[in-house]
């Protein structure tokens, strides 16, 4: 079952009697598992009937003994058992197949498995699949972020414009908490249905309109050399917030978008968008920078950022600052021709 499902459903108070959530993103399994806890019981209720467990501390009979339990004035017990992959013996355990057989119906027992995964060849790994709502979560790759955040921001009942969650991809990263957290700050002070602009980007999180690794690339695409050298030359001085590998894999990135647009057969817009894996809004910004690199060009510069990558990490190198190995590396991309 997907994550919006299970959301949905548990809104409508759908409940099932067991949740197993697995999966290498913990964002998504602790908004299930939260979400059950707040959800099911009433803050009253829960003194009775809410036991949270911890895996490094507890075994599968404790955990079985808590959810055969019946719930005391309410209609439903849960037991959350949270870091469930430091269950001792968890994979021998000959309990909870037996349980998983016949839950108890007014028990929801979720299980936070986080980081591993439980081998599907085996009789639990089976019945776990079988028998609960079994949640994989992955985590998101770079190209997903912006999907999410529009996501996040349209649930909180704002609006915002394709370049306006570029520039919060492009420079939040992939750590899916970091970017509720930021988008929290962003809309405190804001009136639901307001639309967000790169101001307010600027104002509440600290993220500069114009110097932002989404700038640099428009500024290196469109061969804008005084504009990228003075980005550059911020990132150097602010290295805390721009670290020169940060900003080597972004533009790693970009111009490997650029090199795959060059053998593209299909050009229209959707097809871009797609093979490329941006938002149609961006594709026109591509289209520029492959006019202004033509394909052995795109190969140099990648060369020139894997060079300036282990200069970066000091392979075979003397010791340079950030701001002035990506000056140099801006100059050596403008000088090709």
């Amino acid at each position: 079952m997907d994550f919006e499902t299970i959301v949905q459903r548990i809104k409508k108070k759908q409940f099932d009697p067991v949740y197993f959530l697995t999966g290498d993103e913990p964002f998504f399994i602790d908004k299930i598992s939260h979400m059950i806890e707040d959800e099911v019981l009433t803050d009253d209720e829960k003194s009775f009937n809410l036991a949270v467990l911890y895996g490094i501390e507890t075994t599968d009979d404790q955990v079985l003994s808590q959810a055969r339990q019946y719930p005391t004035m309410a209609s439903h017990r849960v037991v959350i058992v949270r870091e469930a992959q430091h269950l001792h013996r968890l994979a021998e355990s000959k309990s909870l197949p037996a349980y998983l057989q016949k839950p108890v119906p007014t028990t929801i027992l979720v299980f936070d498995y986080k980081y591993k995964k439980v081998d599907g060849r085996t009789e639990l790994g089976r019945l776990l699949k079988s028998k609960t709502v079994y949640f994989q979560s992955a985590q998101l790759r770079e190209h997903q972020v912006p999907d999410f955040i529009q996501t996040q921001i349209t649930a909180r009942g704002f609006n915002l414009s394709p370049p306006v969650t570029q520039l919060l991809a492009a420079n939040l990263g992939t750590n899916l908490s970091k970017i509720e957290n930021e988008i929290g700050k962003l809309v405190l002070n804001l009136e639901p249905g307001t639309e967000i602009t790169v101001d307010n980007v600027e104002q509440n999180i600290g993220i500069s309109k114009d110097y932002n690794i989404f700038e640099l690339q428009n500024a290196l695409g469109q061969r804008n050399f005084p504009r990228a050298i003075g980005i550059v030359t911020y990132f150097g001085n602010n290295t805390k917030d721009f670290s020169v590998i940060f900003v080597l894999v972004m533009l790693f990135t970009f111009f490997r978008k650029i090199f795959l647009y060059h053998f593209l057969k299909d050009l229209s817009e959707k097809n871009v968008a797609s093979q490329l894996a941006v938002h149609p809004f961006f594709v026109k910004d591509y289209k520029l920078a492959a006019n202004n690199y033509n394909a052995p060009q795109v190969r140099r510069i990648l060369g020139l950022l894997r060079e300036c990558d282990k200069r970066a990490k000091g392979v075979d190198s003397a010791p340079i600052e950030d701001g002035e190995l990506l000056r140099e590396l801006v100059y050596k991309i403008m000088m090709i021709r």
